[in-house]
């Protein structure tokens, strides 16, 4: 047998390092992925019930993907007024991929809303799976757009932003988005006026914030506007805002290029933990948003929610949410637990061979920031920032 060359054994090297990095970067290539909806079709659809007393919310999603906390926390801040009819809805009667970890199910298709002849207070146009670059979809675009008029009120909430450019609504109006993509959409949508350094514009009946974690700071203006500064407040402390008024003052930090040294740094040179969050039925819509959400930009070698028993719950203010794993075969090295006080027995023994469980009632922090300073402590200081960048939370 021949001995190997210098050359082949630097090339064999070379194949194996590749071969190596290629594999610890797959929570990295994944980052922006979804996963379609494999499980049982056959649904109890059932549609809710719209309270003449009440304003009306409708929340535009996309089936084939829309950002998990664009959408959920506006559902659960309207709903957390008390004073508000909030329905999600999407043009098929199938399950909406949340980006990342999470199934739901839409509470009306565009049809039926034209049908029950509901003509919103509100429009939220969350992030959808067609962002910069693409065509948005045209029954999205032409829903809004039928529903809209000089009298409502339309909050764009992150890269939602395309979507609103998409429609016309915002031509010659302030509109913001997420830092990082904020000059690729302006070239893209040359028509609105486009804001930078504010977590919310508002400009007459419309609204747009800045990244992921600004919906809340959109919403609280926008349910300031609809219902006076006391319900304002008590949604604030609801959800244990760090701050009594809304929040407008934003630095709009891009994800730049040390950025992207230290997450591929995290990603190569240390665990990347498969992540577990629990559903349990009444779960808190706004906490498993943002638990989803910031887990998931620490590009964890995979983040899945699961069951421990049946196939979906329902939660605290009434949608059908639907696992991306199932309970029979998940092995997680950390599992997100955001109501511990209701788990069994039997719950405690699936749960028991994962590394950490996490408890989120016992104290007063802002939910974000509780996660925040949870990879702080997990990662470090400088990854935490990197989320923040992600979120654009600062």
């Amino acid at each position: 047998m021949k001995k190997l060359t210098k050359a082949s054994v630097i090339s064999i090297l070379i194949t194996l390092v590749v071969s190596v990095v290629y594999f610890r970067l797959q929570p990295v290539r994944e980052l922006n992925t979804v996963e379609r909806y494999a499980g049982d079709l056959h649904f109890h659809w059932k549609l809710p019930t719209v309270y003449t007393s009440k304003r009306t919310v409708l929340i535009i999603a996309d089936n084939d993907g829309t950002e998990i906390f664009d959408l959920l926390a506006p559902f659960y801040l309207f709903n957390a007024t008390e004073k508000a009819n909030v329905f999600v809805v999407s043009e098929k009667k199938s399950p909406i991929i949340l980006d990342k970890g999470l199934y739901i199910l839409p509470q009306m298709t565009f049809a039926e809303v034209d049908s029950l002849k509901i003509r919103p207070d509100v429009i939220v146009i969350p992030n959808q799976s067609v962002k910069l670059g693409g065509i948005q979809k045209e029954a999205t675009v032409s829903c809004i757009k039928n529903l809209y008029t000089r009298e409502t009120l339309v909050l764009s909430v992150c890269h939602g932003s395309a979507t609103a450019a998409a429609t016309g609504i915002y031509d010659s109006r302030p509109l913001t988005t997420h830092a990082t993509n904020f000059t690729s959409e302006k070239k893209q949508y040359p028509k609105p006026i486009w804001v930078k350094d504010v977590s919310i514009t508002q400009d007459g009946n419309l609204y747009s914030t800045a990244g992921v974690s600004n919906a809340t700071e959109g919403c609280l203006a926008v349910i300031k506007t609809l219902f006076g500064k006391d319900i304002m407040k008590k949604v604030i402390d609801d959800v244990r805002y760090p701050s009594q008024e809304i929040k407008k003052q934003h630095e709009s930090l891009i994800f730049n290029s040390s950025a992207i040294i230290t997450l591929l740094s995290k990603v190569l040179f240390r665990n990347s933990f498969k992540i577990g969050v629990l559903l349990q039925n009444n779960i808190n819509e706004f906490e498993l948003a943002s638990t989803l959400d910031t887990y998931n930009s620490t590009a964890p070698s995979s983040i899945k929610s699961f069951v421990t028993t049946g196939t979906f719950i329902t939660s605290k203010y009434g949608l059908i949410l639907y696992p991306t794993c199932d309970s029979a075969q998940f092995q997680f090295n950390e599992t997100h637990v955001l109501m511990p006080d209701s788990l069994t027995g039997t719950d405690y023994q699936l749960l028991k061979k994962c590394i950490l469980q996490v408890n989120y009632h016992h104290d007063s922090k802002y939910i974000l920031d509780k996660n925040l300073d949870r990879i702080a402590s997990q990662y470090g200081v400088k990854f935490q920032h990197i989320i923040k960048l992600m979120l654009d939370y600062n």
